[in-house]
């Protein structure tokens, strides 16, 4: 055989491609396959007090997962879903501060949310306006929040100390009595609780008069010191702003020196939160309160959450966890609307925004970036651990936003532009 023997023939040369091509062909479902990259999630910053007010605390961030939850079953924000970057910052504002610069520069969040204790939120919305990072306050409630402290960059979705003030205000001018005392902890939210408080309701009832005021420390209260003192100025009505165990002893040692006999309490703290100790028969009576009447609320939209509460953590909501809900909700909605990825688009996104929430819809006033939530108020009562709310009304926060004039006087013009 010679070496032209070897080579192919003519028809053979002409069939080599094709026969090259048809094995690439076949060959190709064995490659390795590629699967599509997944969307890159959202990542929300979440800084609380773990430890302070566990009850409170676990409800908030249960109302939280709840509403992240439904909101990535149903495909999250443009395609990519939500995820939670949660911090402690053991009601320390400095360690929140230090949370949320973390977040914000390592973490890469692109939106920050938590903050229960008032201090803590501002200290948090300090870093959020230096990062240009969006902060949605979920249950803070001191007025500087969103007044002289106020930034562009934050935004509330509970009423605010002055909403609350104003409803219970409200209220109050309708007593006959005129004497007053007031207890509060001696911080920013107490603070801003008594200042609105006795504000308002001598705007409505010039004639009160404010007998005794008590400050004691937040988580530090002597109980009896207090509850003697305000027994001896003979008051016909007692502002609280005291919450968790400050509330509990209270509660325990003026039940001992019947320091209620006779006198109403307005209280801006839910006196019916579950930390209440239960031992007691009937720690308290028909106290005029914020409250939350969870399983009397009839509407669509709270019997939806309510069902889906039920059924994920098997225990009854709280107001925290409403409030924890409603502030997912509204940061999904804010993502939605907005046209870019920075903190300037989602804030104009935010201002003016209506979004869904168990308490039917709300909106964002693009004034302070106050929402419009309202609250329960009622006749709260607390019997062998059981707390129940009787002659309640829902109050349409929209109805007891700050004036405009008022907010204008103490909100700083860069916060408004």
């Amino acid at each position: 055989m010679n070496a032209e023997d070897t080579r192919p023939s003519p028809l053979r040369r002409s069939l080599l491609p094709a026969v090259l091509g048809l094995l690439t062909a076949l060959a190709l479902p064995l490659a390795p396959v590629v699967p599509a990259k997944a969307a890159e999630a959202i990542r929300i910053g979440e800084i609380n007090s773990q430890g302070r007010q566990s009850l409170s605390g676990q409800a908030y961030r249960n109302g939280l997962a709840l509403a992240l939850e439904q909101i990535n079953e149903a495909g999250g924000v443009h395609g990519r879903p939500l995820q939670l970057v949660v911090r402690d910052d053991d009601g320390d504002a400095d360690q929140a501060a230090r949370n949320a610069r973390e977040l914000v520069s390592k973490e890469r969040v692109e939106v920050l949310t938590g903050t229960m204790l008032s201090d803590v939120a501002l200290a948090v919305a300090r870093e959020a306006a230096r990062g240009k990072t969006v902060l949605v306050v979920g249950d803070a409630l001191s007025d500087a929040i969103t007044l002289d402290k106020g930034n562009r960059f934050t935004f509330r979705v509970r009423p605010s100390t002055y909403m609350q003030a104003a409803m219970l205000a409200e209220q109050a001018a309708r007593l006959p009595g005129r004497r007053w005392a007031v207890v509060a902890p001696n911080y920013e939210y107490g603070q801003s609780a008594v200042a609105s408080f006795k504000m308002l309701l001598k705007q409505a009832r010039p004639d009160v008069e404010f007998v005794s005021d008590q400050w004691p420390a937040l988580g530090k209260i002597k109980a009896d010191d207090v509850a003697r003192a305000i027994r001896q100025s003979r008051p016909d009505g007692i502002f609280n702003a005291t919450f968790g165990d400050d509330l509990q002893k209270f509660v325990q040692a003026g039940n001992r020196l019947q320091l209620f006999n006779g006198v109403q309490v307005v209280s801006l703290a839910s006196a019916g939160a579950q930390s209440l100790d239960p031992s007691q028969s009937e720690a308290i009576r028909d106290w005029l309160a914020v409250g939350y009447p969870w399983d009397q609320i009839n509407t669509p939209e709270h019997q939806r959450f309510l069902e889906a509460y039920l059924k994920k953590f098997s225990e009854r909501p709280q107001l925290s966890s409403v409030l924890g809900y409603s502030t997912m909700m509204a940061i999904a909605a804010g993502l939605k609307k907005s046209e870019g990825n920075d903190g300037e688009a989602l804030v104009e996104a935010l201002r003016g925004l209506h979004w869904s929430s168990p308490l039917g819809e709300l909106s964002f006033r693009a004034l302070d970036q106050q929402a419009s939530m309202g609250a329960f108020i009622g006749l709260v009562s607390q019997k062998d651990g059981r707390s129940t709310m009787r002659e309640w009304r829902y109050l349409d926060g929209s109805a007891y936003l700050p004036p405009a004039t008022y907010v204008r006087s103490r909100r700083p013009g860069s916060a408004i532009k």
